[in-house]
């Protein structure tokens, strides 16, 4: 359903047109997490829920996939305005 948007995710992970916001970093110390969680989780998950932020109205995506250590993980993303990818927040499900 959400192809399209997780091959345009994937291609910022890939060309490292991403960026993570203080608190996706807050959260990866707090779990002991690194970005390279973040990258596979967003390489080799899936999109499993579309959520419209109220504030922005903008579309955001949970991601769901892997760690490096196969821990079970949820990226929060959306694609930004300058054409970034945004890591909002993760956390291990």
């Amino acid at each position: 359903m959400f192809d399209r948007i997780m091959k345009r995710m994937r291609e910022k992970i890939r060309t490292r047109q991403y960026v993570m916001t203080i608190h996706a970093e807050e959260e990866m110390d707090d779990d002991g997490l690194s970005v390279f969680d973040v990258e596979r989780c967003i390489l080799t998950g899936e999109i499993i829920e579309r959520q419209k932020d109220r504030v922005t109205n903008e579309w955001k995506y949970l991601v769901e996939g892997k760690s490096i250590v196969d821990n079970n993980l949820i990226v929060v993303t959306k694609l930004g305005p300058t054409g970034k990818l945004v890591v909002i927040t993760l956390y291990i499900a």
